[in-house]
Formats: structure tokens, sequence, C-alpha cells
């Protein structure tokens, strides 16, 4: 299947997009064969996994015939909300050593390990071992087609990449400099949010590879200040949860850390209390049904149970309980911590659970 453009997702009609590491690969191998043979292959077709082979036009390109070659590509992630779209990846090939393969190098705006627990070693360029496979097997292929020893170092720069970087986990990280190149497909599926996934669990490898016995989920920067707060935390032992509870569960069952501080706002864990592990408002809604029944179960008059019921929002049911000198509040960090138990399945991380109000008051514990 020849693609010159994303393809739409079945049953969305959403565009496909192609990662950093797909638009690394199309200019590493353009640049390669332009080195070669002193012409650019534009449009420049890659061959990816479950037979998709796109095509890419080159944006930029530049030549000293027999020394170096580099090209541009415009990362396009079709209709995926990705922070690298439009973004300038760059490869700049040159001759390595006899010998010596494809050697990496982070070009401006591609980002160095600086923190063990990544799979990458620390100094290396932050250009993922997908994206390196990619490379090296299409390198390997315009060396057979037009007589080149595959010997290269392939600098990759992505333009705006150290700003773009900043608005990513990789300060986090540890992965300073700029961007990482990534992708195991070459794919951008619309919203699978498969990079923020993943960096959730590159947050959870870096974390126990520093040694940190105590980690903490966290919903939002409120939730991060509410628990640097309670329990002094390191900024690499905060994970960025986000809407993803399922994903930093179910990394923690197969990865355990002793301990684990679930935070976040009363409607997102009513959320994880009523059993969804995916937070986002598309797709996942709070029950007041549930919570009442939480009011009813406590002891609630008939009153607030139905007060609840009709509530428009968790915070108004939570604001209805604190008037009634219900503690709602730790009744749904209660919930949450019995979700996130029934995930870990008895995996050795204790887990506790911290439940704020907008304002990042803390209205519930367990």
């Amino acid at each position: 299947m020849t693609q010159r453009g994303p393809s739409r997702e079945q049953g969305t009609g959403l565009r496909y997009g192609w990662t950093t590491g797909a638009c690394a690969t199309a200019a590493t191998t353009a640049a390669y064969t332009g080195l070669l043979t002193g012409e650019f292959p534009d449009p420049v077709r890659i061959d990816l996994p479950n037979d998709r082979h796109p095509t890419f036009a080159l944006v930029r390109e530049s030549l000293s015939p027999g020394t170096e070659a580099t090209v541009g590509i415009v990362k396009d992630a079709g209709d995926d909300p990705d922070v690298t779209h439009g973004a300038l990846v760059s490869a700049r090939v040159t001759h390595g050593d006899p010998g010596s393969g494809v050697v990496f190098r982070a070009g401006p705006g591609v980002g160095t390990v600086t923190k063990p627990g990544l799979p990458l070693a620390v100094g290396e360029p932050a250009i993922n071992p997908m994206p390196r496979q990619f490379i090296r097997e299409h390198v390997a292929a315009v060396a057979a087609r037009h007589g080149g020893t595959g010997d290269v170092v392939v600098e990759v720069s992505v333009e705006h990449g150290e700003e773009l970087a900043r608005k990513t986990w990789n300060p986090r990280l540890g992965i300073l400099g700029g961007l990482s190149i990534l992708g195991t497909t070459g794919v951008v599926v619309p919203y699978s949010c498969s990079s923020w996934i993943d960096s959730i669990r590159r947050g959870i490898d870096v974390a126990r590879a520093a040694g940190h016995a105590h980690v903490a989920g966290c919903t939002g920067s409120t939730s991060e200040r509410v628990v640097t707060e309670l329990h002094g935390l390191p900024e690499d032992a905060l994970l960025d949860m986000g809407d993803f509870a399922g994903a930093v569960l179910k990394y923690l069952r197969r990865h355990p850390v002793p301990r684990l501080t679930v935070a976040g706002g009363i409607g997102k864990l009513a959320k994880l209390a009523d059993g969804h592990l995916d937070l986002h408002s598309g797709r996942s809604q709070v029950s007041t049904e549930s919570l009442a029944a939480m009011v009813r179960d406590a002891g609630g008059s008939p009153e607030l149970v139905e007060g609840v019921r009709g509530a428009n929002t968790a915070l108004d049911a939570l604001q209805q309980c604190q008037a009634a000198g219900l503690p709602l509040g730790d009744l749904v960090a209660a919930g949450a911590r019995k979700t996130a138990l029934g995930v870990l399945r008895g995996a050795p991380v204790e887990v506790d659970v911290v439940v704020i109000d907008r304002g990042g008051t803390v209205v519930g514990r367990a």
C-alpha cells in the first residue's frame, strides 16, 4: 500500500499521521541517496510495518558532493493533536568510518539522554530503538542499491525542537536539549495518546532507576503541587498521569514501586472510584447515581441522597455533602483506591489517594 499522505482511520474518518521516527527515516533515506548519487528522490518512499509504504515530499535539501547531504521533511501528524505536527525534521548524512555502521548524532532540537531507566544509554541521542532500526534498514537498502558501504553518521534535527520539548515529558525524564525521535510503527493513530502513555511508562522506568520508593500519579499541575507539598517528592517521582490512570496502574503492576499516591480533582477521581480507567471527559462521565449510592451507604439522609443524585457536577455533590457534614471526598478516595488495588492485582504497591477541589484544597484521602 503506497500512500502519499496519511490515510483515514476506519470508523472515525480521522487521518493517520506519521511519527518523527518515520520522518527521520525518510529524510535519512533521501539524504543518503543524494550523497551516493548526487540526486535526491522527491518524494521519497519508505517501508514501514503492516505493509505501509508512505511517500514524503522534501522541503529542504542541500548537498556537498561526496561529503554530506541534508534533507528536511515536515511532519504531518494527521488529525492527532500532536505537539510536533508541522515540525521540520531533518537528517544530515555524512560518511562514517569503515565498519562503523550507522552512528547516530543529536542535531539541534533533538535531546540527549541524561538519566538511566530509558531504553537508551546515558549520553545517547534521544532517537528511540525502533526509529534507529528503521533508519539502519533503509540505509542498508540505499547502500545495496547504489553501491555504498552503509557506514554513515546520521545527525537528526528538529527545528524549534528544544522549545517544543518543554511541552513534553522530556525534561522530567532527563532528556535534555530537545525532543525524542519516536514511533514503533511509524504511524500516529489519531487520539490514541500513545506518546503520552509511553511517557508515563518511561517516567516509571526513570523513577525506578533513580531508586525512588514513592511515586505519584497526578491528573494535573494543581494535584502535582499538592502532592509535592504533602510528600516532598522530587520532580522525577511525579507522573503526569492526566486521564490515563489505567496506564499508570497497569505498568506498575508489572514494574512495581513500593508506594503510589494517586492525586486529582474530585470529578476525575469519582470516575476512578466508579471503575473507569480513562478519565477523559469524552470517554467517561461522572455518575451522580454512583455518588448518591456512596452517600446512602454512608448514612446520608434521603434528602442528601436525592440532592447528590441530581447534582450538576461532582463538585456540586461535594459541596452539598460538606454542608451536611458528610465526607464525600473521603468516600471517593476510598473508592478510587479500591479500583486501583483491583487493577494492581496484588502487586507489591501501597496505594494512597488524595482528592482535591479546584482550588487545590485537599477534600478527601484514603
